[in-house]
């Protein structure tokens, strides 16, 4: 095998990263599910701005599930899997992912920028329509940027220490193809957007403390459904810059002492790339604070999962006399076996399936 994909790090610490990340696949796949079952169940009541939050949601969820299963089982395996193929689709995963993740970030500071303090009915307005085009131009500027080191501008490698890939920062001074690349991504994918984020906060600091000065008493409500929207957004993104950052500066060394790479610990290298990918998990329990029903929508996922599985094993004349004993629970059986909180999971008499009838709690 290529040494560059050998663990550069112990047996124990990849095991304790591979369980960590294992955690972590969990909770983001657990909670952005509940932040999407909760967007679904009242996606007719969606307003445009939400609709960023469900696409932050997607992002996450995408990237724990395609892309962590082969760092946990590089972390057990001791060395990278796959070779060069799967160290290809890993790094272009990557790069989508996380392009779409602060893209979206920057144009949700906008909007809350724009929209805050604007009273409801005059103010600026966002269409869904309008959102969802912006939208799917931040996944075609992310797939381009990740499809540019397949076309020759840039190229993705393996991480110092061993277990993951990404771009290849270290080739940046090595040739004038990576270092324009690089340059070129960090200041349009990186430095623009934060610095986007940044500033579109202190402006809604400072025209948050302009509105409550002079709020009318009529006002009030409007006032603090803003102040927790902007809140949370304002949550979102600073989770997300305090787990890149770290990333950011240990790439950015890489980048500029590429020949020195030998100087650093492996194990240093690694701590900001587990920190990253907890991101991930940040997303959806901020939303989960500021928005109960979602909590509700969490555990009930919870819930669903142990119930519709108890009850699948279940024989129909069984299911019948558990649905008696249960009909106050979530999962609720009826008289002909089928459990109706289980799409699909129970076939009913005919062919036909259960329907779906979860609520917010």
């Amino acid at each position: 095998m290529d040494d560059r994909y050998m663990s550069k790090l112990s047996p124990t610490i990849d095991f304790w990263a591979g369980l960590y990340l294992v955690i972590i696949a969990v909770l983001s796949v657990f909670g952005n599910m509940a932040v999407l079952i909760s967007a679904a169940r009242r996606i007719s009541l969606l307003k445009a701005p939400e609709l960023l939050t469900v696409n932050l949601a997607i992002t996450d969820i995408g990237m724990a599930l395609s892309m962590y299963p082969l760092s946990i089982a590089s972390a057990f395996n001791h060395a990278w899997v796959g070779g060069d193929i799967s160290c290809l689709y890993y790094g272009l995963m990557g790069m989508i992912f996380s392009i779409t993740s602060i893209m979206t970030l920057a144009v949700m500071g906008l909007v809350r920028y724009l929209v805050t303090g604007s009273p409801p009915k005059t103010g600026i307005k966002f269409h869904r329509r309008t959102v969802s085009i912006v939208i799917s131009g931040i996944w075609l500027y992310a797939g381009l940027w990740a499809l540019f080191p397949l076309l020759g501008w840039g190229s993705y490698g393996p991480e110092p220490f061993g277990l993951a890939c990404s771009v290849d920062w270290t080739g940046y001074g090595k040739s004038l193809n990576h270092s324009t690349f690089i340059m070129t991504l960090s200041i349009l994918c990186t430095f623009l957007p934060c610095l986007v984020i940044v500033f579109t906060y202190f402006g809604i600091a400072w025209k948050l403390h302009r509105a409550y000065q002079s709020i009318h008493s009529n006002d009030f409500q409007y006032g603090n459904i803003e102040k927790k929207i902007t809140l949370m957004a304002v949550s979102i993104s600073i989770g997300f810059l305090i787990a890149w950052i770290p990333y950011v500066v240990v790439s950015f060394w890489s980048m500029f002492h590429s020949e020195d790479q030998g100087l650093m610990n492996p194990f240093i290298t690694l701590l900001p790339c587990l920190f990253a990918k907890s991101s991930t998990v940040y997303n959806p329990f901020i939303y989960l604070i500021f928005r109960r029903s979602s909590w509700h929508e969490l555990l009930r996922l919870q819930r669903l999962v142990f119930c519709c599985s108890h009850h699948g094993s279940m024989p129909a004349e069984e299911a019948k006399v558990e649905g008696e004993m249960v009909k106050a629970s979530d999962c609720t059986i009826f008289g002909d076996g089928i459990d109706t909180t289980c799409e699909g999971s129970i076939g009913a008499p005919g062919g036909q399936r259960g329907a779906a009838t979860m609520t917010v709690g």
